[in-house]
Formats: C-alpha cells, structure tokens, sequence
C-alpha cells in the first residue's frame, strides 16, 4: 500500500464528545446552569467542532455552553475528576484512546467516561512553512532524507492524529522528522506559520484557511 494510502486508512481522524460517568440518572431539572465543554486548544481540530455544537446546544437547553480551551495532554484529566452531573464535557479525538497506550495516565479512558456522540471525522494534511523547498511528498522526502534529524514536524500531543501521523511518515518513508510537541494543535500550527517548525501533520478545518491566505503550503492529504 502506498504511503498516502496507508495514512489515509490509519489516520482518519474522528472527534468525539464525551462527559465523566454519572453514578445516577440526572436530575430532571437538568440543565440548571452553565455547561463546559472541555476541548484543546483555540485553533485546533478539536475547537471547531466544540464551538458549532456548543452553539447547536445552548438554544435548545435554555442555557449558556461554554468552551473551555486546556492543554491536549490535560483534557481527559480534568473531566474525569469533574463532578458526574453532565455540567463539564469533553470534546476529544484520537489522544483520547492512544495517550494511555504511550505515556501513563491518572484515568480509565473508557471506564470513567460515557460516549454521547460522533461529531466529526477529518482526513489529515501534510502541511509545510512556504520557506521549505519542496511542493510534493516525494520532494519532501528527498528533502528529509538529505537532513537526517534535520526537519523538525509540529505535534499537538501525545497520541494525537498529528503525532501518529508523524511517526507513521517517518516508519513508512524511512526518515527522521523531529516530532515537537506543543499544548495542542493550534499551537502547533501557529509554530508552522512562524518558521518556528517546518512541517504539520493538520486537520482540514485548521489549516485551510492559512494555505488560502499563503502561509501554509498543503502537500498531501490522506
């Protein structure tokens, strides 16, 4: 299978919402107050989706939903030790599941928490800082090959689709990216824009408009 190929199959990105689990029903005067949605975050893949259904949820509630945007690698974290009332919620994605697998976690990523929807799958892009000298994969990699240990790719955190991405370039090219993590995506990207890294593994929704606007140039999708 060829490289696009494969990171297409495996890195798929899916964005869920999720809440602590609730030792009982809730009450039937729920919502009460003010709902937080916990996400990565401003400019992350995970942001968007978060404020489009905080907006979808507040009409229909009767009450404010508020985004609350934390360090990726904190997320799960401080849902998992908010009250189980349905007042806090996680948006997440693929760090959610795979986190746990690469570095040790506080929380039970399926046991202390209760699906409540799929609310988007993206493709992932291969962007790069206009500066860099290549227009395609096949440069990219020749470029890199040329700079072993000498191309640095912004990751928003461990277990991210940016982050296996990464990893998954690197094993299937055969080069040696420098994955450099940062508190999210957006952070990230704003690292690719600046020169301060060269390369991304992004979400659509996140990096379109800057590859518009000239400051990201989009190699690949998968």
């Amino acid at each position: 299978m060829r490289l696009q190929e494969t990171l297409k199959a495996l890195m798929t990105g899916a964005t869920v919402l999720l809440a602590s689990v609730a030792a009982g029903a809730l009450a039937q005067e729920y919502p009460a107050r003010a709902i937080r949605v916990v996400t990565s975050p401003a400019g992350g893949g995970n942001d968007f989706p978060a404020r489009i259904i905080a907006r979808a949820m507040s009409g229909p509630l009767g009450q404010q939903v508020v985004v609350d945007n934390r360090p990726t690698n904190l997320l799960a974290d401080i849902v998992a030790k908010s009250a189980p009332d349905g007042y806090t919620l996680l948006v997440t994605g693929s760090a959610h599941w795979l986190g746990p697998l690469l570095e040790k976690v506080t929380y039970d990523p399926i046991g202390d928490f209760a699906a409540i929807s799929l609310l988007d799958r993206s493709p992932t892009i291969l962007v790069v800082h206009p500066s860099l000298p290549v227009k395609s994969v096949k440069q990219m990699i020749a470029f890199a090959k040329a700079r072993p240990g000498g191309l640095n790719v912004a990751v928003g955190g461990v277990g991210t689709s940016n982050y296996m991405a990464a990893i998954l370039f690197n094993h299937m090219a055969g080069v040696n990216l420098v994955r450099i993590p940062y508190k999210g995506t957006g952070p990230a990207m704003t690292a690719v824009m600046s020169g301060e890294v060269e390369a991304m593994f992004a979400t659509p929704s996140g990096a379109a408009p800057h590859m518009k606007s000239g400051r990201l140039r989009g190699l690949a999708t998968g």
